[in-house]
């Protein structure tokens, strides 16, 4: 038995090693200028050093390695704070808390930038990262309304969730981003965001 297990443990650490090089390889083929065009298990199998079998048998599809990549990027990322954002007690610091994890994603990896790019033209680009934003939009609805208690209508929270919404998106961050730096887009976009919650307020009779 206990041959077995080391022997097991070895094609284990073997099997994780070379997974890490095909993540290694993959974001680094996103990040050069022609590399989303031609991204495919073969690619990516060449760019590692492995076979497309090995490639295959860890992600299953061009989807699944897009899919790993993703993970990858975004725990590198910091977005593995969000779940700590999210616990906060106060729902407004945990807003700020959030744009401060998002524009710190945003700013940190050539990558993020050209996968947004491109979503105009490969499919499954496009649901990947459509998906991984309707993630951000649950959590800016459950937290929008925290914030809104019972007062707020629901046009008006689903406006102030819409609106914060696209203000923490990549798009809204490359547009600031012209002349300011990541935590001057920051700023900006909390206090944008803290605008967008006073819709949630009774107006006064």
């Amino acid at each position: 038995m206990p041959p077995r297990a080391y022997v097991s443990s070895v094609r284990a650490a073997a099997a994780a090693e070379k997974r890490e090089r095909v993540l290694e390889a993959a974001a680094k083929l996103l990040r050069e200028d022609a590399g989303i065009a031609h991204f495919s298990l073969d690619t990516v199998a060449k760019a590692a050093g492995v076979t497309r079998l090995t490639v295959y048998n860890q992600f299953g599809s061009r989807r699944g390695l897009l899919e790993a990549v993703f993970d990858d990027i975004a725990r590198q990322g910091g977005l593995h704070q969000i779940a700590d954002a999210m616990a906060m007690a106060d729902a407004r610091a945990a807003l700020n808390r959030l744009v401060e994890i998002f524009c710190g994603f945003w700013s940190r990896d050539a990558a993020i930038g050209r996968l947004h790019e491109a979503m105009a033209t490969d499919p499954e680009f496009a649901v990947a990262l459509l998906e991984r934003n309707e993630r951000r939009r649950k959590g800016l609805d459950a937290l929008v309304d925290r914030i809104a208690g019972k007062t707020a209508t629901r046009r008006a929270r689903q406006d102030a969730v819409d609106t914060i919404f696209a203000l923490t998106s990549y798009a809204m961050f490359a547009m600031l981003s012209l002349g300011r730096s990541a935590d001057d887009v920051c700023r900006l976009v909390q206090t944008a965001c803290r605008a967008a919650l006073a819709s949630l307020s009774p107006t006064p009779p």
